[in-house]
């Protein structure tokens, strides 16, 4: 009689022996288990037999073990004889021994339902680790030696005690019943169906959040056989994370491999559920949505578009939709069905959204059948779905495409056209505020372009809506008010003059403009274009000014730059903007102070000299100091009308007879430039700040343009009507005069030379600094050049400048006088 051990093992595995486990492990068992006769053991396998046949003899072997005796026989050249009486035989006949079969198939059944029904008893909490593992692995065992046994397990009502056992406090136990149910659901269409009761499933996928390795293998593999059917991808799905969870393992580089490979397969069969595909979507993994949209009925399509204008989609992920998907889309773009076209339209307003994305779809052909579902009657599509398409061009238009070359209508036209701008003009005229801010947004995106901006400009100006794009500003939609302010500001550098008279109307732009400038604290990006299209328009237009300082404008602007300077204004990426169109607005003012009384009271009050100088030394905002340089030059050049000159007492009547007896008095205190009392906030005289050497500090700046500002201003100091000879000292004591030879030498711009060739002229009229640059061939070498290549009017002062350094004779007389 064998031991028990060994019964066991051939109860749950004919094949194989288990005789290694511990006799501890099978403790259990040893009671309940009917004896074994010795017939029912195989001689040659030594093992308990399944199909049992005779041979001619009468002795009974395993079919499979005498089937390999009799192969080693012919293989090794022997005899074909008995194993047991080693007698030769004369046949290798085999009669099934089914009586026999019989018996040992009964044997085991009895013996294997006695097991079970102990193995049922071991599944229990309050059981012994070692009787709950092999009570798992037993019937482990009996599945696998025979498919027909899960519905033994299945009626024996095991699976829910299995699944109880998840929730042991033992993890061998968690990954022993894991591994037991995978077994028992293999293959097992009506195990799964148990499987899918209740809350089997959500306790399932709670372990592929463990933190042990084993029990999310062990839970992603018995997921997989679950997910083998429908009905149980549905349940999958819906449990809360499930999918999330799926995803994120199979992008996790710190699983192992056969966990990814699982969770990968599992998601794989999850997707026959629309709804998982959905969840998928949402979670990052969007091939299988993208599939159905190329592959799917037109129904699941329609579905699946419908899905993807509705999903947060990352920047990557749109570029991927797009070259994915895109033609498919912007083909149900163009279908009769109106659901599908909605649907479409949705995803494609969804993946537009990114420059590089919207720059797929343009490649993909999108332009033409937008702009003509924007231009069709409202029969052909409906206002809502305008306003998609209108949003989608506006994403379309910002990306960085040569719109003015690719064609939109049937006779060629582009976007830029100017009957395909008229129509988009009209359009803004005649819908609702929704359509009006997508469509102006769609003139931002191609005014943004200096390729494109002409183009548009000329048709607005020829369709005279100049005054219609102007209303907008007054428009109670933020977001309306916002594109209409922001397409201003693109425009107001090439049609200045049309937006300034239509500002300066009776309808009070102008005035809601400013509201916009100083409706709160915080520097808006709103903020900062609508303070840019002034910056923008002609600074010499006196009617604008002029209206600015009779409602009170500048004082807005200077208040809000004061705010600025001391912090009181909340800091935002629009600050810079913001500041330096502030800055260029104020200095409008100082243009006009030779007409306008309230301007230079204005300056005096505010003290704007000061606030001009000081605003050189915003490093870094270029367009700061540029503006308040040439502030400060408009400024300084009215000094001198400004200047109160001192009046000189009457002479005697000894003096008027005897003119020998007067003498001149003398005067102190007065301005060595302007020869009367001087002061920076009254009359705005570079002297008496700290100006001059702010100034001659910018001439080394890397921009030219603030090079040129700060040298205009300086110039002031050596213009006519002031004392030259004094303002050439000043340059000299501030140490300006190499600074300025500099800017003369680098010939940065055209403009800079014709600067820099007048200060040099004025500066070599005193002879000390004649003499010392007439040694300086660099200097000669310029100033020749200015006097050949300059225009007429450089070359004339050049001319005078090389007389001051004996390069040209006095009498060369090359030039006629211009005074």
């Amino acid at each position: 009689m064998r031991s028990t051990l060994n019964i066991m093992a051939e109860s749950g595995d004919g094949s194989r022996d288990l005789g290694s486990q511990s006799d501890d492990s099978f403790q259990y068992e040893r009671q309940h288990i009917e004896q074994i006769y010795d017939a029912f053991i195989c001689p040659l396998s030594k093992q308990i037999m399944r199909d049992p046949v005779t041979l001619e003899n009468g002795q009974t072997f395993e079919r499979e073990a005498i089937e390999k005796w009799f192969n080693d026989c012919k293989e090794n050249g022997r005899k074909l004889v008995c194993p047991l009486t080693l007698k030769e035989l004369k046949t290798m006949d085999m009669n099934p021994s089914i009586a026999l079969r019989n018996t040992i198939e009964e044997w085991n059944a009895r013996n294997e339902a006695v097991q079970l029904d102990m193995a049922f008893k071991s599944l229990t909490p309050g059981s012994v680790e070692s009787d709950i593992l092999q009570a798992l692995k037993f019937i482990q065992q009996l599945c696998t030696k025979n498919v027909s046994n899960k519905h033994i397990i299945r009626n024996a009502e095991l699976i829910p005690t299995i699944v109880d056992m998840l929730k042991s406090t033992s993890r061998k136990v968690r990954c022993r019943a894991l591994e037991t149910l995978r077994a028992v659901v293999e293959d097992d269409n009506d195990n799964k169906e148990i499987m899918a009761e209740g809350d089997k499933v959500r306790t399932i996928v709670k372990f592929l959040s463990h933190e042990q390795s084993q029990e999310r293998e062990e839970a992603v593999a018995l997921l997989f056989e679950l997910s083998k059917s429908e009905a149980l991808c549905e349940k999958i799905g819906s449990v809360n994370g499930a999918i999330l969870i799926l995803v994120g393992m199979t992008s996790s580089k710190s699983e192992n491999l056969l966990i990814v490979e699982k969770a990968d397969k599992t998601l794989e069969n999850l997707e026959k559920n629309e709804n998982n595909v959905r969840q998928m979507a949402e979670n990052g993994r969007l091939q299988p949505l993208l599939t159905l949209l190329l592959e799917g009925s037109p129904e699941i399509k329609l579905s699946m578009a419908s899905y993807l204008g509705e999903l947060a989609l990352s920047n990557d992920v749109k570029v991927f939709v797009a070259r994915t998907v895109g033609s498919s889309l912007i083909n149900l773009m163009k279908s009769s069905d109106m659901q599908s076209r909605e649907a479409a339209l949705k995803a494609l307003n969804q993946v537009s959204s990114c420059e590089a994305s919207a720059k797929v779809l343009v490649e993909e052909g999108i332009l033409s059948p937008l702009v003509k579902d924007l231009f069709a009657g409202p029969n052909h599509l409906p206002m809502r779905l305008k306003e998609v398409s209108a949003t989608i061009l506006a994403n379309i238009v910002s990306c960085d495409c040569d719109f003015d070359s690719i064609p939109v209508g049937p006779n060629h036209q582009t976007l830029v056209s100017e009957d395909i701008i008229h129509n988009l003009l009209h359009l803004i005229s005649n819908t609702g505020p929704s359509i009006e801010c997508k469509l102006l947004q769609v003139l931002v995106g191609l005014t943004n372009s200096p390729t494109t901006v002409i183009g548009v400009v000329a048709a607005i100006k020829s369709s005279g809506a100049t005054i219609s794009l102007v209303q907008f500003i007054e428009a109670p939609q933020k977001d309306l008010r916002m594109a209409s302010i922001k397409l201003l500001q693109n425009l107001s550098l090439h049609m200045g003059q049309e937006l300034a008279a239509s500002l300066c109307g009776s309808a009070g732009q102008l005035s809601s403009l400013f509201k916009v400038i100083a409706e709160n604290i915080a520097s808006t990006e709103e903020q900062a274009a609508a303070i840019g299209i002034l910056a923008d328009l002609p600074e010499r237009d006196a009617g604008l000014t002029r209206q600015m300082l009779d409602e009170g404008d500048f004082e807005i602007v200077f208040s809000r730059i004061k705010m600025i300077r001391q912090g009181e204004t909340r800091r935002s990426r629009f600050v810079t903007p913001y500041l330096e169109g502030l800055v260029h607005v104020l200095s409008r003012i100082t243009f006009v102070l030779a007409d306008e009384p309230k301007a230079v009271s204005f300056c005096r009050d505010h003290d704007l000299a000061d606030l001009f100088t000081q605003l050189l030394q915003t490093n870094g905002l270029d367009n700061v100091q540029m503006a308040s340089a040439l502030a400060l030059e408009n400024l300084s050049q009215e000094s001198k009308n400004l200047t109160r000159l001192p009046e000189l007492p009457s002479p005697g009547f000894c003096a008027s007879i005897f003119p020998c007896l007067s003498k001149q008095p003398v005067m102190t205190g007065l301005c060595r430039i302007h020869r009367g009392a001087c002061t920076q906030r009254d009359t705005f005289c570079l002297l008496e700040g700290q100006a001059v050497a702010r100034l001659i500090a910018l001439l080394d700046h890397t921009n030219e343009k603030v090079v040129e500002a700060s040298l205009a201003a300086l110039s002031s100091l050596l213009d006519d009507g002031v004392n030259i000879e004094e303002g050439v000292s000043i340059l000299c004591e501030a140490e300006g005069i190499k600074p300025i030879l500099d800017v003369l030498l680098e010939k940065q711009t055209e403009n800079l030379r014709r600067r820099a060739v007048w200060m040099v002229e004025r500066l070599l009229r005193t002879e000390d600094i004649a003499y010392e640059v007439s040694g300086d061939p660099n200097v000669s070498t310029a100033l020749v050049d200015a006097f050949q290549h300059g225009d007429y009017r450089t070359r004339q002062i050049a001319e005078r400048a090389l007389k001051h350094i004996d390069r040209l004779p006095n009498f060369s007389g090359i030039f006629p006088n211009m005074g």
